[in-house]
């Protein structure tokens, strides 16, 4: 009765673990053997391989927080916006080559930027306008925000599978008879 309990809990952890998505980094390899069209790009899910945290400091006038959280550090008030690993995420348009606009949430402006990074093994992860040391400036729903070089090492992932079945193209021919 034991071992009968335990096999039916392996074969319930086997099915439930083939159902989950085998995610992988997006590459700029991936990206230049699929050659998906930018709307076959739109019907992939992205993931964030790892945390992205945006912050500003609030000023004065500034009362109205839409976004995120206000954290008081060392007397200032700051606006703190977290996207959590694992988080998903779809294109919404790619301004050039090899640049992704990625949306994580309903709204105007509601998307930050990845592209390939060669230091990253071709990885697409977060890009900053500008980097100052180890702080990057990141616009996010027309506002400006800082964000750390942790969160720039954020990379997009992808289902494979699935990628794949988007950009398969299948006939069947069935032949033909005199």
């Amino acid at each position: 009765m034991k071992s009968l309990i335990q096999l039916s809990l392996f074969a319930i952890v086997g099915l439930m673990s083939s159902c989950s998505p085998s995610l992988n980094y997006y590459t700029e390899t991936m990206h230049d053997d699929y050659r998906l069209s930018e709307a076959e790009l739109q019907s992939v899910q992205f993931y964030l391989s790892k945390d992205i945290v945006l912050y500003r400091d609030l000023g004065i006038n500034e009362s109205k927080i839409s976004e995120g959280k206000i954290k008081i550090v060392d007397g200032r008030k700051v606006e703190e916006i977290v996207f959590p690993k694992e988080t998903p995420g779809v294109l919404m348009f790619s301004p050039k080559a090899n640049r992704f606009a990625i949306s994580f949430e309903e709204g105007e402006d509601s998307f930050l930027m990845f592209g390939p990074n060669k230091k990253a093994g071709g990885k697409f992860v977060l890009l900053a306008k500008e980097w100052d040391r180890r702080v990057g400036k990141v616009t996010y729903k027309g506002k400006t925000y800082n964000t750390t070089s942790q969160s720039a090492m954020a990379a997009l992932l992808v289902d494979v599978d699935k990628a794949r079945k988007v950009s398969r193209k299948t006939k069947k021919v069935g032949g033909r008879k005199i």
